[in-house]
């Protein structure tokens, strides 16, 4: 065992020493790869961010959402409802809520305006989040201008602005009461956008969503797992589309890997005549090559996720966040909390560092199993 080692040892000091001597050609194609290896390891680590922050936020939503349908839309739906769902066996409460996007031409964004199950505020005063406060220059104490459904303003006092820990869900978020929502948007009294249920037993959510159909059968049942499959669809698929952007940088290394099995360099097939002229085996030749494929891979790889790492976790994604979150004009300031998953650096490797090191070994095999003095010559 202390012999392989050994050998092993002097095998890689050789390794390097080769890849000193190509610097400038192994330097390049090290900053083609590890610039492949942190492009692909940002959009997999901030997704999974993302998909985590999601599951964290929805562990608090409720268990089924019922809405209304009309003619295939939504539509608001009447307080009977409300009783009517409180009373299907195994629900343990069910209330209205009231929430809508309100238009503002001031910073040309669309706000979330919802009133909470329990507003602390009086009326005419609300809560805004701090995308809101930093479109509009707003301040607790400032008033808040709203066009109504009528045309008119509706003006409100900001009693506060919501601590930015929360901005990821919600900046642009306003908290109002019921009166002024009402009458922000014309909605009578005994109308609610849709109404929320708590289950007594989550195991039975699909069970009571199913009644609730039978009893509406214009109404939707939305649970809280389907809520979250298509938050991971939703990251799924702009991080696929980022990966498409990236494609062209994928190419290109594909391209370069290619180049290196389909053959060798006439310098590193002379090296190799050389080797076997003065006694090496073909598992040695094979055994230099594979050391040469990981420690350039390998280098790579961890360079990469650092890189990776970094711009994920400290310098907040700046290059393809607004791809991913998806926020047009209230940009949210989501500082991802620095996890990473040993599933995640599985896949990566697999995808960048096999690969490369695999490709190594086939023109290496081919000039270490041909003749020395005609390898030497080509």
């Amino acid at each position: 065992m202390r012999t392989f080692l050994e050998r092993q040892r002097y095998l890689l000091d050789y390794t390097l020493s080769s890849l000193a001597r190509r610097k400038g050609k192994n330097l390049s194609l090290l900053a083609v790869y590890t610039l492949v290896v942190a492009a692909l390891a940002s959009v997999l680590f901030y997704t999974q961010a993302l998909r985590r922050e999601a599951r964290l936020v929805l562990r608090g939503a409720p268990e089924l959402v019922v809405q209304r349908l009309a003619a295939g839309r939504h539509d608001l739906l009447p307080d009977r409802w409300v009783g009517a769902l409180a009373g299907i066996r195994g629900v343990a409460d069910a209330r209205g809520r009231l929430w809508g996007y309100g238009w503002d031409p001031i910073s040309r964004a669309n706000y979330t305006v919802l009133v909470p199950e329990a507003f602390w505020g009086a009326r005419g005063e609300a809560v805004v989040g701090h995308g809101v406060a930093r479109a509009r220059g707003l301040a607790a104490g400032d008033r808040l201008l709203l066009r109504a459904a009528d045309g008119g303003y509706l003006s409100l006092a900001v009693r506060e602005i919501v601590p930015e820990e929360s901005e990821l869900v919600a900046a642009d978020l306003v908290l109002v009461g019921e009166e002024d929502f009402r009458g922000l948007f014309g909605i009578p009294p005994g109308l609610f956008t849709d109404a929320v249920l708590a289950v007594r037993n989550e195991r039975e959510v699909d069970t009571i969503a199913a009644k609730v159909t039978r009893l509406l059968p214009d109404a939707r049942a939305i649970g809280r797992s389907e809520i979250l499959r298509t938050y991971d669809s939703v990251f799924g698929w702009r991080s696929g589309l980022v990966v498409v952007v990236l494609l062209g940088a994928v190419l290109a290394f594909g391209i370069v890997a290619w180049d290196k099995a389909s053959g060798l360099s006439a310098e590193e097939r002379r090296e190799i005549g050389i080797l076997k002229a003065i006694g090496w085996e073909t598992s040695d030749v094979l055994a230099m090559k594979a050391w040469e494929g990981a420690a350039i891979s390998l280098a790579a790889f961890a360079l990469g996720v650092l890189l990776a790492f970094g711009h994920v976790f400290l310098g907040d994604m700046a290059l393809l966040a607004p791809v991913l979150r998806g926020w047009s004009t209230l940009q949210a300031r989501f500082r991802p909390v620095p996890f990473v998953e040993a599933w995640e650096l599985a896949a990566l490797f697999l995808l960048t560092v096999v690969p490369y090191t695999a490709a190594t070994l086939v023109p290496s095999w081919r000039a270490a199993t041909a003749d020395p003095d005609a390898v030497m010559r080509s």
